[in-house]
């Protein structure tokens, strides 16, 4: 159901590749409530994913973008200003680890591996917005968004050097929420969501763990990612126009829950 709550709102999704993206589900939903936007990522992404078909559906350009790439992101924001002029929301949907992909232990972590996974899964986030900064392309109250898990604070084994990136991801936010929120006006914040069965998620060992431990963990159980696209939306809105440089759970209740009943009755 709409309820034009992005209606005449502009702005670039990165990180969609399939249906079981989190990001897909945020491009319909803003299709949905009104919004135009353009659909980034790279290029091998693109080639690997199914983008186009989104594209159809939601009447949006692709553009690729490696966001890691300063180059390319000064072209993605110039084609968005050609096309929009300024824009509003910015979501950032971006994770890859090489130790995870090759079955590296993190006490075993590739340095070069390490660091490009750092590049791609978070520093590429202050990459966006500096640059979108510099180009001064968000209209004042926009609102930048990054996707976070709760392994940025607890340890999860398997998740391996993602963890690190999810913390700097966050510590970004931060930071350059500040500097953002005084110099434009512009809000910047990360979700922390729920394990999520996402193309991205299923290459962590034992994932379908962290997600049947999630759910009899939480008193509201998981967060769909169709849940998720729903709070990306309130976000993007003018409703939370004073919410900035926060990390926001959207976790069924996780991330407050020492043990669960559920769990107990477990070792009961």
């Amino acid at each position: 159901m709409s309820n034009n709550l992005l209606k005449g709102k502009k702005g670039i999704i990165f990180g969609a590749l399939n249906e079981h993206s989190i990001a897909w589900k945020v491009a319909e939903r803003a299709h949905e409530e009104g919004a135009e936007f353009i659909l980034t990522n790279a290029p091998v992404a693109i080639r690997m994913g199914e983008l186009d078909e989104l594209a159809k559906k939601t009447n949006s350009d692709v553009i690729p973008a490696d966001a890691t790439s300063i180059e390319d992101l000064e072209k993605l924001f110039d084609a968005a200003t050609r096309k929009f002029g300024k824009i509003d929301f910015i979501l950032h949907s971006i994770g890859m680890s090489l130790n995870v992909r090759k079955g590296i232990h993190y006490t075993e972590n590739n340095y070069e591996y390490y660091m490009k996974g750092m590049d791609i899964s978070a520093i590429s986030f202050h990459k966006v917005m500096k640059v979108a900064m510099q180009k001064d392309v968000m209209n004042e109250w926009g609102s930048v968004l990054a996707l976070s898990y709760i392994a940025a604070q607890r340890v999860f084994p398997n998740y391996n050097d993602m963890s690190n990136a999810k913390a700097l991801l966050e510590s970004i936010a931060r930071n350059f929420g500040y500097h953002y929120g005084v110099n434009k006006k512009v809000r910047v914040n990360t979700i922390s969501q729920s394990p999520t069965a996402t193309t991205a998620g299923s290459g962590v060992k034992g994932f379908d763990a962290f997600i049947n431990y999630a759910e009899d963990m939480s008193p509201l159980g998981n967060a769909s990612a169709l849940a998720c696209a729903d709070y990306c939306i309130s976000l993007f809105s003018d409703l939370t126009k004073y919410v900035t440089m926060q990390n926001l759970f959207h976790d069924g209740g996780f991330s407050n829950v020492g043990v669960s009943q559920k769990v107990m009755d477990k070792f009961m």
